[in-house]
């Protein structure tokens, strides 16, 4: 039961963190019709800014100062760069922002090296949430904070004690993430500015007519969701690893997300990431092979494929590419996503 408990919290922080991710890409794409291919780039950039910033003036101003500072990035590279070519249609925008990829990659190797840097977060935030016990006498209990070591030992062999601590860093993903969707629903939906965005996607030039710089809002836009990949930087970096190559780890994974959810669905891509996030934690802790899952499930193998590498495959061998699989099957069943209102 621990293990079922533990998991799922696992899979939905993950999964929080690539909606944290996929929701700026989402927003820019539904506002503005642009796949950003360097989305990702600005999620590194705030995981190094926070890491710089920690260091002077400590995390939690870092969390406020880094966003802030990676979302004037990109509304910079937007008026300056993305939107001198915006004209000339998709292509030319999609290079451009994969062009910035390898920039800001070699930016960050320039200024911070090659290596990972040690960034920690607070104290507040380092140890468990709370450790679920699992004794085989008493049963499940929940705990906060750490427990002593006794409780999670036993001297006698018939019993069986099992803790599994939460991460309090996982815990505090967790709730800026949903704290951050209520935000961006609560802006387009309930407020002046988010009918403003929304006007300007769809009829431009009667929301120039009304006295609204159009340019401006796509600026800010862009803006704000680079701030929020930043913002995913800063949390992500601190939780796992802050390195080079995180861009690259977290970018394919965040375009799946945003395709399965259906491109421009800001509820689409939180229930994409949800859902991604889940199958692939419990995917990686399943120790199963691939050719007795198909047997439990009553598909026999071919003969010629049993004993064959494949069929040893275990089902965490395979976890890192079922989000591409699944991006394979709703690409032929359901191409605008799961909740997509427009294809492509």
């Amino acid at each position: 039961m621990e293990f079922f408990l533990i998991s799922s919290l696992n899979g939905l922080s993950y999964g929080l963190l690539l909606f944290m991710l996929s929701s700026g890409l989402t927003l820019i794409f539904s506002m503005m019709g642009v796949l950003n291919f360097a989305h990702a780039s600005f999620y590194m950039l705030g995981a190094y800014i926070g890491y710089s910033v920690s260091q002077l003036v400590g995390f939690w101003p870092a969390m406020l100062i880094a966003p802030l500072l990676v979302g004037a990035l990109g509304a910079l590279f937007e008026r300056y760069c993305l939107r001198r070519v915006h004209k000339f249609g998709h292509v030319p925008e999609l290079l451009i922002t994969f062009g910035l990829t390898y920039v800001v990659l070699e930016v960050v190797q320039l200024v911070w090296g090659r290596i990972a840097v040690d960034f920690a977060p607070p104290a507040l935030l380092q140890g468990p949430a709370f450790t679920l016990v699992n004794h085989s006498v008493a049963g499940l209990s929940l705990h906060g904070g750490a427990v002593a070591p006794e409780l999670c030992s036993t001297a006698d062999p018939a019993l069986r004690i099992v803790c599994s601590p939460f991460p309090a860093t996982r815990g505090f993903m967790m709730l800026v993430a949903i704290t951050m969707l209520a935000s961006i629903w609560l802006l387009l939906t309930r407020t002046r500015v988010g009918l403003v965005i929304q006007a300007a996607l769809t009829h431009p030039d009667a929301v120039e007519s009304l006295g609204h710089n159009v340019p401006r809002v796509f600026m800010l836009v862009f803006g704000a969701g680079a701030a929020l990949a930043g913002l995913a930087g800063v949390i992500g970096g601190s939780t796992f690893l802050t390195e080079p190559a995180m861009a690259a780890t977290v970018g394919s994974i965040v375009f799946v997300v945003v395709v399965v959810g259906g491109l421009g669905s800001l509820s689409g891509a939180f229930i994409a990431s949800l859902l991604i996030g889940i199958v692939q934690t419990f995917a990686v802790s399943l120790d199963y092979s691939v050719g007795s899952v198909l047997a439990s499930l009553g598909l026999a193998m071919a003969p010629s494929w049993q004993g064959t590498t494949l069929a040893r495959l275990t089902i965490a061998q395979v976890a890192p590419i079922l989000p591409y699989l699944l991006l394979v099957l709703i690409l032929i069943f359901r191409p605008r996503g799961l909740l997509g209102s427009r294809e492509g």
